[in-house]
């Protein structure tokens, strides 16, 4: 069989790629990306680091964490085309007034985000290389959905940006009638999060900490759900989001630029950050008001 000589080498840099406790959205977010460049018949590999590879691409996670390896690219192999992604801490954080990352907007070629109010938060010499590129999915297997429970998913690992506990904490004084349980998928990444989990699942019978799943069964767990929460304090464009509106499960989500760009100003299933409150009455709303559901649902 001959070489496909459209076929590029592209080497996709995720900081911390070799490190467990850092296979976060960025990690699924770049193996989905090596699975689909794959798929059109390119040469694609994942690391932590640009260490002089021979590559046509290099496409970098996270502008200021790679800025090292974005920089010794542009330096050592000028020809490579450059492609920055930028991530929910890069857009609503660390990249604001830090000159490390700006460098690296400079450097780029094109500049990747996931959702299109990302794009606004970018200085105006960046807005013509920039791409907004939302995140996609296959279509989930058909699950079926119980009946006799209001199931409802988190998806997140265990750290601060994700107040992972958040949702928990609103189904702790639910009225008895309710039929809300929690299902939360996510591995440890902070350690002190270990100790509140296993408390939790033994005060808490409304909710279940399922661990770290594959991208199949996470899908799979999202798409028998009749709810998905997104409790996070920062978002570039949660993978999961994409997921629940192919699967058709309707999402709450702090109110967040990262959802806000994704689900619209106008959707109504937004609650403020770390308002246990708020959420408590979302999910009370979704479960017992099927008109507020078929909202969400066909928002």
């Amino acid at each position: 069989m001959s070489e496909n000589t459209d076929s590029l080498r592209i080497l996709i840099i995720q900081p911390g790629y070799h490190r467990t406790d850092a296979r976060g959205g960025n990690f699924t977010t770049a193996l989905r990306w090596k699975r689909m460049l794959k798929t059109l018949g390119h040469r694609v590999r994942i690391d932590g680091a640009y260490t002089g590879q021979k590559i046509d691409v290099l496409i970098a996670l996270h502008a200021q964490k790679s800025a090292r390896w974005i920089s010794q690219c542009a330096k050592q192999s000028p020809q490579v085309a450059i492609v920055v992604a930028l991530t929910g801490t890069d857009i609503y954080g660390d990249l604001r007034g830090c000159a490390v990352g700006e460098h690296s907007l400079d450097l780029a070629t094109a500049i990747v985000v996931l959702q299109g109010l990302a794009e606004k938060e970018l200085a105006a010499r960046y807005r013509n290389k920039t791409h907004v590129i939302h995140q996609s999915c296959e279509p989930p297997l058909k699950a079926n959905r119980l009946s006799g429970v209001f199931e409802v998913c988190v998806c997140g690992h265990m750290r601060d940006v994700k107040d992972p506990m958040r949702t928990a904490m609103a189904i702790r004084r639910l009225p008895k009638a309710s039929r809300i349980r929690v299902k939360h998928i996510g591995g440890i990444i902070e350690s002190k999060y270990r100790e509140r989990v296993e408390r939790e699942q033994k005060q808490n019978n409304r909710y279940e900490w399922l661990g770290e799943l594959s991208p199949k069964m996470t899908h799979r767990e999202i798409a028998k759900s009749h709810l998905l929460v997104v409790s996070s304090r920062s978002e570039g464009g949660a993978n999961v989001v994409s997921e629940a509106i192919v699967a058709g499960t309707p999402v709450v989500s702090t109110r967040i630029p990262g959802s806000i760009g994704l689900l619209g100003e106008n959707y109504q299933g937004y609650f403020t950050t770390a308002n246990t409150k708020e959420l408590r009455e979302l999910l009370l709303r979704s479960e017992v008001e099927a008109a507020f559901y078929r909202k969400l649902r066909d928002a």
